[in-house]
Order: structure tokens, then C-alpha cells, then sequence
């Protein structure tokens, strides 16, 4: 019997629509069997891959290591121990951990004894007696112990003040007497007419004059039976910094930094949280305030004198940095020079054992850095090294910010000094005599010294560099003179080494590309083999192939050298799509062979390559770990440089590595959602979605330290601000945009996306969704936000890059 015809196609069309299906599911189910992960459990974080262990410090013995590890997956950390000759790890007590001084140890000169704070009290051990005191018990907070120049006394401070505590004695001293507030009136004393009036009846009276006279003498004689207390120091209001005391309790420095005018801080709401009602949170305040101005002081005990250290000497004080010549007035006449010194801060001292002193100032707009000798005596500064960088000045051991001396410290001679510069254009340890001010450099090369530390009898540095490859941190031994330097780690990732009090061992915190951080030990040889103490990482993490992301390197349109970390499916078709990941943070660096602080990230690449994706991580310009020209690259230009490395990243993976230019994906956070905005807003059709999570939309709204040094202030450089701010490019938006921003952000404000939303309404854009978290910061801290934001990612992937 003859079927009729549209009986005949709708048959065919149900077979065809049952092979779809079957090889929809059929795919679907490969895809999911090819693939042991899911977002679900990546973003469960440290439940799912196990949790590491953390903080380490050596016993006094060198017999064990203790530090922090949360085996178990509870609410906190636990302290465990490790005996080096057995290989036992166990859980410490609390009287394993009372007599431990955690890694806050001071020791003398010749490191027979040793001081240290603990929970707010101080506590001395003389280490040839075996003996440990713990010297204060008390409400306040004692902190910051170190030793007298003659051994005698323990310097600490408590309140705000310094006191000493005598050795022999056990006498506990107080040297200062630091007062909020403005000194008060002499009560005694009158007006100018008032004062005229006494002097008057004095010279008239012989009674009223022999009264006065005996009430003076009187008092004089009482006060010489009262103890000797220290110097009553006022800060009118302000805030006292920096309190210190000299190794031969000469003197006391100290800062007074005045308070900025009316500086406005921002606030956040929260919407959800126990009480049941919305709660304003104080933020910080946004970049270009007014600066507070710093005043350093020496407090010459002996003298009883105070000095105002004067800045108006310093070498370069006055000078104007480069980029106020974009803003000089035609026709005027342009200064190279303030007419008032700059605003600086004060860090340190840095004091040698007989006593002497360095203190590093650094501009408050941080250009310059000094590495400045102090005379006591005198309160004048002699300069030893001056650092100037017309973008900003840091990089490794020296601090990209206003807030400590960086890495340096004093020879036992008591007259070299060591430190780190950027001087060749790479982070490198110099010396200079502080008495005939000669320099010299002791490590040089196309790498960054990243630790530095001088050994206590000064015959050798013990450095940690990235010399082997910018993606690798190694421990080495190096001679005073720098003549000699032994290579210690051989392994490929990332090092963090303690050396043991009797110097014979190391702990090592270890990790590798696809491989947390272990605690391992070590004998203290060049090459020596590690030994691992501990397995951190759980079944569920051990049961899936982690890949080692292949290390490679592009060229950027500039001619630069750009590394990146390339995940590829082991079938990569031609016509494949690609995700490009941008790190956050501008400063930091992601490229490397060692466990990712963006593990969850890390991981998520696994899973983006389980389905078919090839993902590029670029550190971009701006990263650490490649020298002062990458870290500066994106001065005055954020969205320059570093989201052109986006785009030959791009370029890249369509040349290279088979990747259809119309599949490709951009998305990270902090910064990284900044350049996914930066990349949708100025390279339209190079990415087809973009997803942009806690993003800097304009610079304007972020905070001083950290953007005031890359773009100045608004108000100075507004060509800066709105050449690298999002909010002004919006209306370039074409592809696909994700933005996903946590509410109650401190860092970047949740108004910094409420803006650039307003902003994409009134340009009438629709390719773009907004997802908030109501209970996140910048940091998300609950797995359901984490998968939440991660399967919206997906998403919007699968959606558009097919």
C-alpha cells in the first residue's frame, strides 16, 4: 500500500529529528563523561581541592616546623607541628605554642638572646641559658620589642609610648609621653594687662614680693624630690607615626602627620543581614583628596630637645614631575619647579646596633624615594641614594606605595648600608657607605630580585629571584661581596624558604603549576632534595588530570615580548573558540609555574578546555615579575598597552593556534573587568562577550594610593582619567556584555557599576546584563555566589561563541 507523500516527509522529518536529538544527547553525554568537573564543585574552592597549610615558623631547637593548616575543612585553621627527623605531623598544642615566639623573634647582635610579642605581651629568652621570661602580663598592648646597643635593656612600646624593661634590673622605664590633643594653658598665666599688673604690684610691695618669692623656692624644692618623667609630646589633633628609640637610647623619632581639610569618605549599603534592616558601611575616600603633610621629629633624650627634621635640603624637593608640561598655558613661561618643597612621608629608622640611623622619605606623589643617613645630633639628613621615576616609583623590596622602607638594613660594621633599586630598570641589590657615600651593586641582570635578607654575621644574602624565568621564584646563597651566589631549589615553581635558627635546614612552602602549596624541609646545600611534609589536597582534586598550562610568548604590535599561559584541547578543531582570562590587581602576576592565587579560575580553564575552549592568560603590561618598563607601561594610560596585549592575544590565537576569530571571549575582575570593559568599549568585534566581574568603570571613583600613582590625581592629569576610564567609551558597545558586581564592594564600589549601568540605559544599549550579589565585597566569600557568577559566565559563552 502506497503511503501518501506528506505522510512520507513527515516521517522522515520525525527520523531526522530523532538523529538530532540522539547526537545532541550523544554529544552532551561524551562531554560530560570527558569531563570529571563541573562549575558546582570548582567553586566549592578549598572544600573541593583541600585546604593547604599557611603560616610556617621554625622551633628555636631547628627540630620542628610549625604552621597553620585547616586538614579537617572546619570554620578555622589549627596549628599542626612537624618533627624533621621523624617526618610526624601532628596537631600542636597549646603548650607547644606557648613557649614559641611565631616568627616575631628580635635577637641581638650576636643572637644569644632574643625578645619577641605574643597576644599583646613581651616575652625575653637568653638562648645560651635556655631560659624564656615573659616579661609584661597587662591589659595594654605591648608590642615591637628590640635590644639596647649594650644588651642591658629591651626596648618596646605600649600605648603609643616607649618603655624599656633592664635585663639585670627588671625595671620598667618610661621614656616618652605622647598626648592626643594641644597642651594645655597655663592656667597661672594671664593676659598681656594681667601680667603688667603683677610685675607692677611686685616692684610696689616688698610683702607681695617676699610671698612669691618663698611660694617659688617652695615649689622648687618639692620638684626636686619628684622622679624624673619623661617629656610631655602634644600632637594638636593630629597622628603620631613612625615612634622609635634609638639602639643607644639617645633619642626618639617620631612623625606627626596632620589631618587632611574635610576629606569625604563614600559609603555602601548593605541590604541583607541579621538585624533586618539596611545598614550603611563607611568606605574609603576617593582618589585626588587632599593629602596629609608629615612632619618627622628626633627627640634628643640627653639634650632634652626636640628637632623639626627640614626638608627645604633634600636633593630635588621642589621638582615638578614631567606630565604638568601637558598642562602649561601657552605663552607662559613653564617651571620646572615648585616654589614650596613636596609633600613627603617618613618611614623608618632603620637603626645600626651603635645607634645610627637611616630613614627613607618618599614623595607624596611618589616620584622620588630617598635613601636619606640621619644626624641625631644635629636633626640633619645626608643623602645617600636618590631613586626618581617620572611614572612612580617601586617594584620588588622597594613598595609601590607610601607605607614602609622597603628591603634594607645594615652591615655589622655599623657604616654599609644594603638596599634594593630599580636603578638598570630591574629590582637589584646595591650597598653605599654611609661615610664616603660609595656604591655598589652586588646583583645585576634582566630579572627581579624578589626577597632580600642579609644574614645575621653579614658574610652572605640569602635572595630569592625569578632569574631561571620570569614564571619561577628560587632560594639562593649569595657572598656579601656578591661574588658568589649558590642556586639552593632546582624544582620548577615557587619557593618560600625559612632558614632554621642553627642555619643547617629550610622550610619550604612548595607549589607547582597544576599542584597547592605543601610544606616540605631541607638541608641547607645547593641542590639538595626536598622532602614533603604534607598532603593537603583531596580525593575529589586528586581524581582529575590537572594540566600544566604551556608557558608561551607572542609579540605584541609594539615589538614587546608578551608571555602568556595557554590551555589547548589535545583535538583542536579549526575553527576554534577561544576565552582570554585578564588577572586583576594591574600589579601582579599570573604567568607563572606555580599554584595560582586564581585557583578557581585555574581550575575553571580545565573545565573550559573539557568543552572545546582554548584559554589564554596574558600577563598583560602593568604585571609583575618583568622589570621597571613592563610595571610602568600602563602610566597614564590604563586601557593602552595593557588592552592592546588583550588584543594581540587575540590576534595570536587566530594565527597560531586555529582559533575563529568571531568565537572569542574576554572576562575577569578587578582589573580584569576593567580591560573586558576597556576591550568591548574600544576594540568592538574583537571579542564577540565580554564578562566583566567587580570592574573599574572610571578611575575617578577608585582610591589614592593606588591610582594617584599610575594616573595622578583628576584634577592634575584629567587626560589621564578619561583616556583609561570605561564610563566614557560606552557608547562603542556591539558584542555581548556580563557584568557582575558584589553590593557591599569596599574596594570597587557597587556604584562604580550602578554608574556605567545608568550610563549604557541612556545610550540605549541592550546587549547587556547586570547580576548583582547582594551579601559579596570584592572578594566573594559564600560558594553560591561563586557558582552562581561562574554558570552565568558559562552561559554566556556557550550562547555566544558558537
Amino acid at each position: 500500500m502506497r503511503r501518501p507523500l506528506h505522510y512520507l516527509i513527515y516521517r522522515v522529518s520525525l527520523m531526522l529529528i530523532n538523529l538530532i536529538f540522539l547526537s545532541v544527547y550523544t554529544s552532551i553525554a561524551q562531554a560530560q563523561k570527558s569531563s570529571e568537573l563541573s562549575i558546582d564543585k570548582i567553586m566549592d574552592g578549598q572544600d573541593f581541592t583541600g585546604y593547604w597549610p599557611e603560616n610556617f615558623f621554625w622551633s628555636e631547637d631547628s627540630k620542628t616546623i610549625f604552621f597553620e593548616w585547616n586538614k579537617e575543612g572546619n570554620a578555622y585553621s589549627s596549628w599542626y607541628k612537624a618533627n624533621i627527623s621523624s617526618g610526624e605531623v601532628t596537631k600542636a598544642s597549646k603548650t607547644d605554642l606557648e613557649t614559641q615566639d611565631m616568627d616575631r623573634a628580635e635577637y641581638n647582635q650576636d643572637k644569644t638572646l632574643k625578645a619577641f610579642a605574643k597576644g599583646g605581651d613581651i616575652y625575653f629568652s637568653d638562648l645560651t641559658k635556655k631560659t624564656l621570661i615573659q616579661i609584661t602580663q597587662t591589659i595594654d598592648y605591648e608590642t615591637n620589642p628590640s635590644f639596647s646597643s649594650d644588651n642591658q635593656y629591651i626596648i618596646y612600646q605600649s600605648g603609643g609610648n616607649i618603655y624599656t624593661w633592664g635585663i639585670k634590673t627588671g625595671i620598667t622605664k618610661q621614656w616618652s609621653d605622647f598626648k592626643n590633643g594641644k597642651e594645655p594653658k597655663d592656667e597661672r598665666k594671664g593676659s598681656e594687662q594681667d601680667e603688667w599688673l603683677k610685675q607692677d604690684q611686685l616692684q610696689l610691695f616688698e610683702v607681695v614680693r617676699d610671698r612669691e618669692e618663698n611660694s617659688t623656692a617652695r615649689d622648687e624644692y618639692r620638684k626636686s624630690f619628684q622622679p624624673e618623667r619623661p617629656k610631655t609630646i602634644y600632637n594638636d589633633g593630629n597622628s603620631f607615626r613612625n615612634i622609635s628609640m634609638s639602639p643607644d637610647m639617645a633619642y626618639i623619632t617620631y612623625s606627626i602627620s596632620e589631618r587632611k581639610g574635610n576629606a569625604q569618605n563614600t559609603e555602601a549599603m548593605e541590604f541583607v543581614n541579621e538585624s533586618g534592616y539596611s545598614k550603611s558601611l563607611r568606605a574609603r575616600e576617593k582618589v585626588g583628596g587632599e593629602e596629609s603633610s608629615e612632619t618627622f621629629y628626633v627627640y634628643h633624650l640627653k639634650k632634652d630637645t626636640v628637632f623639626t627634621i627640614d626638608t627645604k635640603e633634600i636633593d630635588g624637593i621642589f621638582d615638578k614631575p614631567g606630565f604638568l608640561k601637558d598642562y602649561a598655558k601657552e605663552g607662559e613661561e613653564y617651571k620646572e619647579t615648585y616654589d614650596a618643597p613636596r609633600k613627603v612621608s617618613f618611614h623608618g629608622p632603620v637603626f645600626s646596633a651603635d645607634g645610627k640611623a637611616i630613614v627613607v622619605v618618599r614623595a607624596a606623589d611618589n616620584k622620588d624615594r630617598w635613601i636619606m643617613l640621619l644626624d641625631a645630633e644635629t636633626g640633619k639628613l645626608k643623602l645617600l641614594d636618590r631613586q626618581r621615576d617620572e611614572a612612580w616609583i617601586g617594584g620588588p623590596g622597594i613598595s609601590g606605595w607610601n607605607y614602609s622602607t622597603g628591603n634594607m638594613g645594615w652591615f655589622p660594621d655599623n657604616k654599609t648600608v644594603w638596599y634594593q633599586s630599580e636603578k638598570t630598570g630591574y629590582s637589584h641589590l646595591y650597598t653605599v657607605n654611609t661615610a664616603t657615600g660609595d656604591k655598589k651593586q652586588l646583583t645585576n641582570g634582566k630579572y627581579e630580585v624578589l626577597d632580600s635578607e642579609l644574614s645575621a654575621d653579614g658574610k652572605e644574602f640569602y635572595l630569592t629571584t625569578n632569574e631561571v624565568h620570569p614564571g619561577e621564584n628560587h632560594f639562593y646563597k649569595m657572598s656579601a661581596n656578591g661574588k658568589k651566589t649558590e642556586k639552593i631549589t632546582d624544582i620548577p615553581g615557587s619557593h618560600q624558604v625559612k632558614i632554621s635558627p642553627d642555619g643547617k635546614q629550610l622550610a619550604v612552602k612548595f607549589s607547582s603549576s597544576n599542584k597547592p602549596w605543601e610544606m616540605y624541609y631541607m638541608p641547607f646545600e645547593k641542590g639538595a632534595q626536598m622532602k614533603q611534609l604534607t598532603n593537603s589536597t583531596s580525593e575529589a582534586f586528586n581524581a582529575y588530570s590537572w594540566r600544566v598550562p604551556e608557558i608561551v610568548t607572542f609579540k605584541a604590535d609594539d615589538g614587546a615580548e608578551v608571555y602568556a599561559r595557554l590551555y589547548k584541547p589535545k583535538n583542536a578543531n579549526s575553527d576554534q573558540k577561544a576565552i582570554i582570562f585578564v588577572h586583576g590587581a594591574g600589579y601582579l602576576q599570573n604567568v607563572h609555574k606555580w599554584w595560582s592565587s586564581y585557583f578557581r579560575e585555574y581550575m575553571f580553564h580545565n573545565f573550559l578546555v573539557d568543552n572545546g575552549y582554548v584559554v589564554l592568560d596574558i600577563d598583560y603590561r602593568g604585571s609583575a615579575g618583568y622589570g621597571r618598563d613592563w610595571r610602568t607601561g600602563i602610566y597614564r594610560h590604563m586601557g593602552g598597552k595593557d588592552l592592546s596585549d588583550q588584543v594581540d592575544g587575540a590576534k595570536f590565537l587566530v594565527e597560531q593556534h586555529g582559533v575563529d576569530k568571531d568565537k572569542i571571549g574576554i572576562y575577569g575582575g578587578s582589573y580584569g573587568g576593567f580591560i573586558t570593559l576597556m576591550a568591548l568599549f574600544k576594540n568592538p568585534g574583537v571579542f564577540k562577550a565580554g564578562a566583566a566581574l567587580r570592574s573599574v568603570t572610571d578611575w575617578a571613583h577608585y582610591n589614592h594610593p593606588y591610582t594617584a600613582n599610575i594616573l595622578n590625581t583628576p584634577v592634575q592629569d584629567s587626560i589621564a582619567y578619561k583616556q583609561s576610564s570605561p564610563i566614557y567609551f560606552a557608547e562603542n558597545l556591539k558584542d555581548n556584555l556580563l557584568m557582575l558586581h558584589g553590593m557591599i564592594d569596599l574596594n570597587v564600589h557597587f556604584q562604580d557599576i550602578v554608574r556605567l549601568s545608568q550610563r549604557l540605559i541612556e545610550l540605549e544599549k541592550e546587549n547587556w546584563e547586570l547580576a548583582v550579589f547582594p551579601m559579596e565585597g570584592h572578594g566573594f566569600r559564600e560558594a553560591s555566589s561563586w557558582k552562581d557568577e561562574y554558570k552565568r559566565i558559562f552561559k554566556l559563552f556557550e550562547e555566544t561563541l558558537q
